[in-house]
């Protein structure tokens, strides 16, 4: 009996040390390696050997009888690299005087006589070699050394270099920014010959870890402004940077505005042409989305092909945007106030046919506002959730039913049908598809404001929008800069975009070490 109980509490023992040895979480050894080839790869196997994806293969180098192994990810690492100038290299073109000499071999006489690829590096602990496998490096071990080589053979299936679909544009290059980090990079390279580009990379996330880069003019960029983004990028503190977006929310100096501090983008051209202003750019490895730093609001107002047209059009367009964002956020909000309560301040004749369309209308303007600007929203994330040959043609014939139909219903009145049908349309101009969502969530606010207060609410609104917008800060520059602190010479491209010939200076918002445009 005795030995029974004996037993089954040895067995507990057993299955707890199991179940412990189980909940503890996955660490990488830090261990260097021994130089035995077998017990090196025991160490290996024992970190990453469970993945099915991971592939092993022993061979000896040459003539010399020296065992050696490989082994890589495969999907992450370039197959016919590894064949050709790695495995062929190392079992067949040894040199005939490598051959005679039985049981040596030198490292470095691998590095430099054999191997004919271009990165190639040593790293002596598992955990290093563990990170660089698993983004597609080759890593080979060799029987006496202790130094393993961790060759380059990343490749990965990346999308071609094609038109960005968020930021189509009229004239301009058609070229956007993809998911592959030294795409991107070249893409920012190809611009034009510029030594003093500067790009500094880092490593983002705890867990899983991703390249992000950092881009700016040297001898233009801020020095000040340069080290806070740096600053900010080395304290972001997440497992998983799956997007430039999680940078964005990060690093952002406010999260609790509706109003984005940080500029995404995928032209090459619209983040060129902000390193030129002194801005920095953020680039991350699996996003086309680049982020440009610190930013403004009219910055989200205006497109790269403002300066490729001449002066007068791009005034024009520009202001034209100005206009169209101001009817965005109030159009509804100032119908609701002139019918709910100042009639008076509406022309006799349209006071009088607005009232008769309004006729048998049951709801007051502030529901028929709402009804109609939620049905619009659902129509625009409908569209943008469809597959693409639908999507577009769902949304303008879901708005023309539904418009008809809530008329023809006397749910609504034609007026407002026209009134959230312009200011739709409105939101539709501005470039920065971020900046027309920002928009939209505070038009519902001043609608509940002009439904409330009438005129006063709408002008108490805009009070306390300005004066967050005053108070705003993206990097240390002032959201509404150049308005507040003013500055007349940055007005030359603020709401009007003057010539290019009297353009000669950048931004003094930018405090850039080089404040005149040369070339």
């Amino acid at each position: 009996m005795r030995r029974w109980k004996l037993k089954n509490r040895l067995i507990k023992r057993a299955i707890q040390g199991d179940k412990k040895q189980e909940s503890k979480p996955f660490q990488v050894s830090t261990g260097h390696f021994t130089g035995d080839l077998t017990l090196d790869l025991e160490l290996v196997r024992q970190e990453i050997g469970h993945n099915s994806d991971v592939h092993f293969r022993e061979f000896n180098i040459g003539h010399t009888g020296i065992r050696a192994a490989i082994f890589f990810v495969s999907g992450l690492a370039d197959i016919d690299l590894i064949d050709k100038h790695i495995m062929k290299s190392l079992m067949l073109d040894l040199s005939d005087e490598e051959k005679q000499v039985q049981g040596t071999i030198s490292l470095d006489f691998i590095k430099n006589h054999v191997l004919s690829i271009s990165q190639l590096n040593e790293v002596e602990n598992i955990k290093d070699l563990v990170s660089e496998v698993l983004i597609g490096s080759t890593a080979l071990l060799i029987d006496g050394s202790s130094d393993v080589l961790v060759l380059g053979t990343m490749k990965g299936k990346t999308r071609d270099i094609q038109e960005p679909a968020s930021e189509e544009s009229v004239r301009g290059p058609r070229i956007g920014f993809n998911e592959n980090l030294s795409d991107n990079t070249a893409l920012l390279r190809r611009n034009g010959k510029n030594e003093n580009l500067s790009i500094t990379k880092f490593q983002v996330g705890k867990r899983t870890k991703k390249e992000l880069i950092i881009a700016y003019i040297k001898d233009v960029a801020d020095p000040e402004l340069v080290e806070e983004v740096k600053k900010r990028i080395r304290k972001l503190d997440i497992d998983n940077v799956l997007e430039s977006g999680y940078v964005e929310q990060l690093i952002e100096d406010n999260y609790l505005s509706p109003f984005q501090q940080v500029q995404n983008t995928e032209r090459p051209d619209r983040v060129m042409g902000a390193l030129m202003e002194g801005r920095v750019a953020i680039l991350l490895d699996g996003s086309p989305f680049a982020l440009i730093v610190p930013v403004t609001f009219s910055m989200l107002l205006q497109s790269p092909e403002d300066y490729y047209d001449r002066w007068i059009p791009g005034t024009v367009i520009r202001l034209l945007r100005f206009f169209t964002a101001l009817v965005s956020l109030l159009g509804p909000a100032m119908y609701i106030s002139f019918i709910s309560f100042h009639q008076g301040l509406i022309p006799t004749n349209l006071a009088i046919s607005i009232a008769g369309t309004r006729e048998g209308v049951p709801f007051p303007s502030i529901i028929e506002a709402l009804i109609m600007e939620i049905a619009i929203e659902i129509l625009r994330e409908a569209g943008l959730r469809l597959p693409k040959p639908i999507g577009p043609a769902m949304g303008i014939v879901g708005g023309l039913i539904i418009g008809e139909a809530a008329v023809q219903a006397g749910i609504v009145s034609p007026v407002m049908v026209i009134v959230v049908a312009v200011t739709a349309i409105s939101s539709f101009t501005i470039p920065q598809y971020s900046a027309g969502i920002t928009l939209r969530i505070l038009r519902f606010v001043a609608m509940f404001s002009a439904a409330v207060f009438g005129l006063y609410g709408v002008i108490l609104f805009l009070l306390l929008l300005m004066s967050h917008l005053v108070k705003l800060k993206s990097f240390g520059v002032s959201y509404v800069s150049p308005a507040v602190p003013y500055r007349v010479s940055d007005w030359k491209d603020f709401m009007v975009r003057m010539p290019l010939q009297m353009m000669k200076r950048r931004p003094k918002m930018m405090h850039t070490i080089d404040s005149i445009r040369k070339g």
